[in-house]
């Protein structure tokens, strides 16, 4: 047994430090089975002192260490590489919430805590915290925070960056910075939870966090309704947030080869309509009011649009179950998309606006280089994130197709830039999009990414090979 071995039991205790493939294997797979590496050991501290104890063990011999929460990650960032030099860092045991501060509208977490225990405990104290992903019963805080998560409610709330007021973090060097301040205005220099939010664990450890909290929504009106086209969709959104404002929480495109996947995949599930349609739309609208007349206010609105044949069909949920199992049909496309194999993914974001555009062009542009690709478009219309999956439908043909992603890629990504987009919306760079990512940000905000990562961990031991 080595000698760090010994040193991280000694930390951790024997049970939480694992040394054989068998048992490490869980955490040397990344959700989508893309990527699998090795490591010397995965080990679970307790606490923000066990972290720091860690990781100074593991600076102090030149060790690698790859911080992890609940491996849902879609980029392969929380995947150690294939040299097995790494250490794994799993900060799932550390999951107690530290305060709820109902008049301050804050709640203090740490980074193992499930985003789903999250909501419930803002819930508890007649609060709602408003970050919802599909994965958002297995996936951690730290993590979310180090993607900076988006999922489906930024339209009114933002993504994670925005729902932030304080870090915990142990830092490349062992040492532990405490900015778990809850203040909404501080002043005071360089905003430095900026850096740790989105930095997918490369300058650091997120062991705690204090997060926005906001009124409890007490009236809400959800509703799938088919959509003429992507541009109706997006004149119906902006007509929408003109009558209602921010009490539009969600608004999610849905295409016709994305919910047929989930018909196919998914048990339970079953067409919301009688007759299919090449584009849906999945709207909520919420207000903290009681009786804020949402629904008359949103069938009205559909009505107008049904006469201007934007809006073709459509229903309104008039149950908890049936905003259930709308939902249920937009959560499960990423699993539907898993079962049926994979796919080239592509999380990207451009101005709302551009999204018809981006959709016609990206498509013809595709089918004329790749005849028969299937196209699996949906995502967050309300923020302009789509995410814009391929594969072929045949499995024997597939697989060449994969084969086949960075030219693939460069049709997508090239489009993305041209609209003024960005390759990555809100899972992160990872593993995934490291080595295509210089060709699309410049070199001054390379370098000093770069700068920054040198400064915090100038040995280059903290998450290495993802991001840059």
């Amino acid at each position: 047994m080595s000698a760090l071995i010994d040193s991280l039991r000694e930390i951790v205790g024997p049970s939480h430090c694992l040394s054989v493939h068998h048992d490490m294997a869980p955490f040397l797979t990344d959700w989508r089975g893309r990527y699998t590496g090795a490591a010397q050991a995965v080990v679970f501290p307790a606490d923000t002192a066990e972290v720091s104890a860690v990781v100074r063990t593991c600076v102090d011999r030149g060790v690698p260490i790859v911080p992890q929460g609940g491996n849902t990650g879609l980029c392969g960032g929380a995947t150690p590489l294939a040299d097995g030099l790494a250490v794994v860092v799993n900060l799932s045991r550390l999951r107690r919430i530290r305060r709820v501060d109902p008049a301050n509208n804050a709640i203090t977490v740490e980074a193992g805590t499930p985003l789903a225990i999250v909501q419930a405990a803002a819930l508890e104290a007649d609060r709602f915290f408003p970050l919802s992903l599909a994965s958002e019963g297995t996936c951690e805080v730290g993590g979310v925070i180090s993607t900076n998560a988006g999922g489906v409610q930024v339209l009114r709330y933002g993504n994670t960056r925005e729902l932030v007021l304080g870090l915990e973090v142990v830092l490349p060097d062992g040492q532990v910075w405490n900015g778990l301040r809850s203040l909404r205005k501080d002043n005071t220099g360089y905003d430095l939870k900026h850096l740790f939010i989105g930095a997918e664990g490369t300058l650091g450890i997120v062991t705690a966090a204090t997060l926005k909290l906001f009124a409890r929504p007490r009236s809400s009106v959800t509703a799938w309704l088919a959509v003429a086209s992507p541009a109706a969709a997006v004149a119906l959104l902006s007509r929408l947030r003109g009558m209602a404002g921010d009490r539009v929480t969600a608004f999610e495109l849905v295409s016709r080869t994305s919910l047929e996947l989930v018909l196919q995949h998914i048990p339970g599930t079953r067409d919301p309509l009688q007759e299919a349609h090449p584009w849906y739309v999945l709207v909520e609208l919420t207000d903290t009011l009681l009786d804020a007349g949402l629904a008359e206010l949103l069938e009205a609105e559909v009505a107008t649009a049904i006469a201007d044949s934007a809006v073709h069909d459509g229903v309104v949920a008039s149950s908890e179950s049936q905003v259930a199992a709308l939902w249920s049909l937009r959560e499960n496309i990423s699993e539907a998309q898993k079962r049926e194999g994979f796919s080239i993914k592509h999380d990207i974001s451009v101005p709302i606006s551009a999204i018809p555009e981006f959709l016609e062009r990206a498509g013809e542009a595709l089918r004329s280089a790749h005849p028969g690709v299937r196209i699996v478009a949906f995502g967050h219309l309300g923020d302009g994130n789509l995410h814009y999956n391929l594969s072929r439908p045949l499995r024997e043909e597939n697989e060449a197709f994969i084969g086949g992603t960075a030219a693939v890629g460069r049709i997508v990504h090239d489009l993305v830039t041209a609209l003024d987009g960005s390759i990555s919306a809100e899972h992160g760079i990872g593993q995934l999009k490291r080595n295509i990512l210089p060709a699309y940000k410049s070199g001054i905000e390379l370098e000093l990414m770069r700068s920054i990562k040198k400064s915090l961990d100038p040995a280059g031991l903290m998450n290495p090979g993802k991001v840059l």
